[in-house]
């Protein structure tokens, strides 16, 4: 759990300091924040998505997380959580800080194989480097979104926690192409993300969450395909 303590600690120090810059830009400066972690949100996205094992497998996928996370309403419960979580100072920003930056610091292929190499060989290097990206990335978001975005180290430490610590058990059954499955899945959410964060389309990006649980199912059952 060191790596993921350390990732979490990065995210505070950056929000730390985001909260210091928001205070002292006007608001034009404040959208090209906002511009800026929308594009490098959309660049990270694609980085991930041109990775994908299988176009269908992950169709099927964000089709089928897509019905489940909205028929459970996923993203209004998660912002009910950030803004719980705030308590009187929370509001729609914070759950929105809170929800952007779980979705950034925990869709990734870094955040799994990290975890999963942190927790079998205790190898951190994959974590750390991830640490000082989402401290960055942290600084960004809160100068946008304000004090939520310091509350995802909590979505980080339980998600990052969990494969660390079942790493060895969960990794042979996912395997290399499942992993990759569900970073691809998450890039797609990314893109989703972004296009909200650039004013483009705002998607409910929250409620595809469960995308990435059927990624791995999905790769799995394209493997028997006789193409």
């Amino acid at each position: 759990m060191t790596a993921t303590i350390i990732n979490a600690i990065a995210v505070l120090c950056g929000t730390i300091i985001g909260l210091i810059l928001k205070k002292n830009i006007s608001s034009s400066f404040k959208n090209i924040v906002m511009l800026s972690s929308g594009v490098v949100t959309l660049v990270l996205g694609l980085q991930m998505a041109f990775e994908v094992p299988s176009a269908i497998a992950v169709l099927f996928s964000l089709l089928l997380g897509g019905f489940a996370g909205f028929a459970l309403k996923i993203e209004d419960r998660i912002m009910a959580l950030g803004n719980i979580i705030g308590g009187s100072e929370g509001g729609s920003d914070f759950g929105k800080g809170f929800l952007n930056a779980s979705l950034l610091f925990c869709t990734g292929s870094m955040s799994i194989v990290g975890a999963i190499e942190a927790g079998t060989t205790g190898d951190y290097e994959l974590i750390l480097i991830k640490s000082i990206m989402d401290g960055f990335m942290a600084i960004v978001f809160a100068a946008s979104y304000g004090k939520g975005v310091g509350a995802s180290v909590i979505t980080i430490i339980v998600y990052q926690g969990f494969f660390t610590l079942l790493g060895g058990w969960i990794e042979p059954v996912l395997g290399e192409s499942g992993i990759a499955a569900m970073s691809a899945a998450g890039g797609f959410l990314l893109i989703f993300l972004a296009l909200g964060l650039l004013g483009i389309k705002q998607i409910q990006t929250g409620n595809f969450l469960p995308a990435l649980v059927f990624a791995p199912l999905m790769q799995y059952l394209y493997s028997f395909l006789p193409l």
